[in-house]
């Protein structure tokens, strides 16, 4: 799944046997449940019982979409593993009509009635049969059930969309992952339970079905009613079950290996969804060619649902996407726009090997999914659009994960989660990003040819199974295979491999105990390095931003901390890269001779910061200034990044930082511009809404006057590179943003003539947004964009319009969004998320949105779930600019006051902690950045 993260923001360690007592379950031992008709219910425990799995669902489902409802029924084949009377399986909110027991003893075959219990704490139903249920014998549980289509976006849902001509059309679409499946049909709703599907669909004459797998028949009931039979999938977890009832119409194309691949939208934005096929095809032959496996389905559908919370969904052969994530309309999507659409689809196809042919036991390891999606979004869109230039945002991903995980309240990648509140939070920045990083750590580290065998291996061996996280270590480790066995050739046994097999710096490595540290503790390391002569000194501790080494607690924290740590390295007289593998807290390197300096993480491929003790940060300051183009760009992004982190941590002076960031006036690659920049920014928006108005207006008159070169130089247009194209919609926004007189003149003379077209007028994808944002400062040009968002046909330029309008510094404008986005019409409850986290940037509407979530939060949880990204997003969002201690305390004051709700989420902990950070940031930094800036203004 991909999950939409807010920029900026985004934003236990066991691993769990499937169906053990461990844990938080252990809490319910010795208690007996009551069910809701007042008998006790027979199992006491979060996790299902492995007594009975399940084998084949025969599932009919038939949803009324004029009165919202569906009825259905499901036939489970299930087999018998211990002897019982009980069948615990998931269901939520389904209103059970009928339950029996078939089963079958040669040619004859009895049916009894089974009793149905239900215990909605844990969404749980068990089936209590007469009879003592046997293993070996054939058994089909079958139920006949009704629900409602949900109101949100989990389950079994309805979803609408507004013709050209006015009309409302309503659909039906389903989104599993994490534990919503038991809201469609009861099912065995957990991972490790797979089994084959067999879906049959009634619909209306005017409405198409889909599912996982292509469609067998249709047969016509009468009434205007049909019924579609699909083919049996293959075996997969109930979270990846997935079907349609729409109107929608589609596109395609047959891959080289014969797979149908079909594109669905709205009929209205049937020509949007050219270059997502074209994309989708491409991404499917090279991950068949990558991974040695075929894609195991004749078929893959990628639909855009109207109504979808988060980015996309990688339903097997069904994979469902938020229209803006899929859909490509020339006249309005920007550079960046085809890059996210070609991104998810590269994440989501991965998906179906990395999640759906291989699964994780549990959901403590999600990161086996998301981190290998992630990071195969890179991997398949560099392969398949060089063009895109998409490893330069790699670093991006990074450095996102860096900014969550260098806080005391990260977590492991592998981590206890078992309610399904808790299993929605492991979908975050630590599981995705964190997970991408140390993947692309470990390719680098071990070489593309050994790690792409290495995971080829673990998909093979593990393909329509579940697995764990060291499971990937040994298959990576272990480099045998069953076809080196057979041909008799030799290689490395699984014992030998994991001491032998890989040779780094000439050091023996024990894979499984290194990526141990990567993934069973939170944290990231912080590389110390002195040179002193040719001897390079290295120490590691944990790198900690909110909590500063003079802090009394900051040895505690640091206390069972060790990473093993592949090292990379460049010096002044280098023409290779050197290599070394911290395994210690400390360690010394020989250099070559003399140098002059060193930098430490070539091209960021580590993920480690690195602090210079000594001279290293002055030398490295005036190797910027001087040669800058000694170190590639990769390179100097990492030094203005770690520079900056460091000054959080404080471990360098803000000024020393700023000094090295002095060099971007000869900076012409885009990367190190925009990492730079984007710091400048962020202090800015901070101080801005502290109203410290001389700081913040030095700031922002060093900003126009050192990037004036920059921006001056940027056309409006949408010519150039992904990444100078990028760059023209950072830096004309901003620009405009600031007053930039030029910037806002040209802004503001394309609105006006771009209205007096009758918006007919094209104007460039990539500066859209900046000039709807200056028309949107006056009361007409608010109105007219806010008309032309609710006729819009395009999801990009909606997106572009709604950023606008968010800028408006009307507080009753503000607010009029934020209410239309809670009645969930003109905007659509998908987007209110990102409503309130654009309202929240500006710094009109900053206690504006604040001040919304705490008076709505009950209707935003009902909305969105507890636990879910757009939860998070909302109070990261809202809460990420605040820097004062009163701030503080009224944050603190308000989870306290939901503390039934906030003591179940992470993020609340990530949301004070961010804020203690901002709060120390200033009180140690204000006063040099105010002398800094009057030293450095022209």
């Amino acid at each position: 799944m991909m999950v939409l993260m807010v920029v900026l923001a985004f934003v236990l360690c066991s691993v769990i046997a499937p169906n053990y007592a461990q844990g938080s379950q252990r809490l319910f031992q010795g208690l007996t449940p009551v069910a809701t008709n007042g008998e006790p219910f027979p199992w006491n425990m979060l996790r299902l019982p492995d007594t009975v799995i399940p084998a084949h669902y025969h599932l009919l489902v038939h949803p009324n979409l004029t009165t919202l409802n569906f009825s259905a029924s499901v036939r489970i084949e299930v087999d018998v593993m211990q002897s019982t009377d009980s069948i615990i399986l998931h269901s939520k909110d389904l209103l059970i009509t009928k339950a029996i027991i078939e089963e079958e003893t040669g040619a004859s075959q009895s049916r009894k009635p089974l009793q149905v219990l239900e215990y909605p704490p844990h969404e749980q139903i068990a089936l209590v049969s007469s009879d003592m249920l046997l293993p070996g014998g054939k058994y089909f549980i079958c139920i006949d059930y009704a629900a409602n289509l949900s109101d949100g976006f989990y389950g079994f849902y309805k979803s609408t969309y507004r013709s050209k001509d006015g009309e409302t059309r309503v659909l039906a679409s389903t989104h599993f992952e994490p534990t919503s499946a038991r809201m469609a049909f009861p099912c065995f709703d957990e991972p490790v339970f797979k089994a084959n599907y067999s879906v049959v669909i009634r619909r209306g004459d005017k409405h198409i079905a889909l599912s996982n797998m292509p469609k067998l028949k249709t047969v016509e009931l009468g009434g205007g009613i049909f019924e579609d039979h699909f083919d049996v999938s293959v075996r997969m977890s109930t979270y990846l079950v997935a079907f349609i009832v729409c109107d929608f119409k589609s596109v395609s194309q047959i891959t080289s290996t014969g797979i149908e691949v079909s594109i669905y939208a709205v009929p209205d934005k049937w020509d949007q969804t050219h270059y997502a096929l074209e994309a989708a095809v491409k991404i499917l032959e090279f991950y068949e060619q990558y991974f040695n496996i075929y894609y195991p389905l004749p078929k893959q559908d990628l639909v855009a649902i109207p109504d979808f919370q988060s980015g996309a969904m990688e339903n097997w052969g069904l994979t469902t996407y938020r229209e803006t994530s899929l859909l490509f309309d020339a006249e309005t999507s920007s550079a960046s726009d085809k890059l996210w659409v070609t991104m998810v689809i590269g994440h989501e196809l991965a998906h179906q090997w990395f999640g759906n042919l291989v699964t994780m036991q549990w959901w403590n390891d999600i990161w086996l999914n998301e981190g290998f999606a992630r990071y195969m979004e890179f991997v398949s869109v560099d392969a398949t659009y060089p063009e895109l230039q998409v490893g330069d945002y790699l670093l991006d991903t990074c450095f996102a994960a860096i900014g969550r995980d260098s806080m005391n309240s990260s977590r492991p990648i592998s981590s206890a989660a078992e309610n399904p509140t808790q299993i929605k939070e492991m979908f975050d920045t630590v599981s995705y990003d964190k997970g991408a990083c140390i993947l692309h750590m470990l390719r680098s580290f071990l070489t593309e040819d050994i790690f792409q065998s290495g995971i080829v291996r673990y998909l093979k061996k593990f393909s329509y199974r579940n697995a764990k996280n060291e499971d990937l270590w040994n298959s990576i480790a272990n480099t045998c295979s069953e076809e080196d066995f057979t041909s008799g050739e030799f290689c490395y046994s699984s014992s030998q491999a994991s001491k032998n097999a890989y040779q780094y710096a000439g050091e023996h490595l024990d894979l499984k105990a290194m990526m141990n540290t990567w993934t069973l503790q939170k944290g990231i390391p912080l590389i110390i390095v002195e040179r002193r002569g040719s001897t390079v000194t290295l120490r590691q501790e944990r790198f900690l931003k909110a909590v500063l080494h003079s802090d009394p607690v900051w040895s505690s924290l640091q206390q069972g901390y060790l990473w093993h740590v592949p090292l990379t390295y460049i010096t002044s007289n280098s023409k290779n890269i050197g290599r070394h593998l911290l395994e210690t807290q400390s360690d010394t390197i020989e250099l070559e001779g003399e140098v002059s300096w060193v930098k430490f993480n070539a091209d960021m491929n580590g993920y480690y910061v690195v602090h210079y003790e000594g001279d290293g940060w002055d030398s490295l300051i005036h190797l910027l200034d001087r040669n800058h183009t000694a170190l590639s760009h990769k390179d100097r992004s990492n030094l203005i990044h770690n520079a900056f982190q460091l000054v959080s941590a404080g471990r360098l002076t803000l000024d020393r930082a700023l000094d090295l960031s002095r060099y971007l006036r000869h900076e012409a690659h885009n990367i190190p511009l925009l990492q730079g920049l984007g710091y400048l920014e962020a202090f800015y928006r901070m101080i801005e809404k502290r109203n410290i108005t001389d700081v913040a207006q030095n700031l922002k008159n060093y900003i126009l006057q050192y990037f004036k070169a920059v921006i001056d130089k940027q056309t409006w247009s949408d010519e150039g590179s992904v990444s100078d194209r990028r760059l023209r919609s950072e830096v004309l926004g901003l620009a405009c943003d600031l007053g930039y007189p030029p910037c806002v003149k040209k802004a503001h003379q394309l609105f006006t003539d771009w209205v007096e077209s009758n918006s007919t007028l094209s104007l460039p994808t990539d500066v859209i947004e900046t000039v709807y944002s200056i028309g949107a400062q006056s009361a007409e040009g608010w109105a007219y964009l806010l008309e032309k968002y609710q006729v819009s046909m395009s999801g990009a330029e909606k997106n572009k319009i709604l950023g606008a309008l968010t800028s408006s510094k009307d507080t009753g404008k503000l607010l009029r969004l934020l209410e239309l986005g809670m009645e969930g019409d003109v905007i659509r409850t998908q987007d209110l998320s990102t409503v309130i986290y654009s309202v929240s940037r500006n710094p009109i509407g900053h206690f504006l949105a604040w001040d919304f979530v705490k008076k709505h939060w009950s209707e935003l949880v009902e909305k969105f779930h507890l636990g879910s990204s757009c939860i998070r997003n909302i109070i990261i969002g809202t809460t990420a600019q605040f820097s004062s201690r009163e701030e503080l305390e009224e944050v603190k004051m308000f989870f306290e006051s939901i503390r039934e709700q906030s003591s179940q989420l992470r993020v609340t902990q990530v949301a004070i902690e961010n804020l203690e950070k901002n709060i120390k940031w200033l009180e140690r930094n204000l006063e040099t950045l105010r002398d800094w800036l009057l030293k450095n203004l022209q």
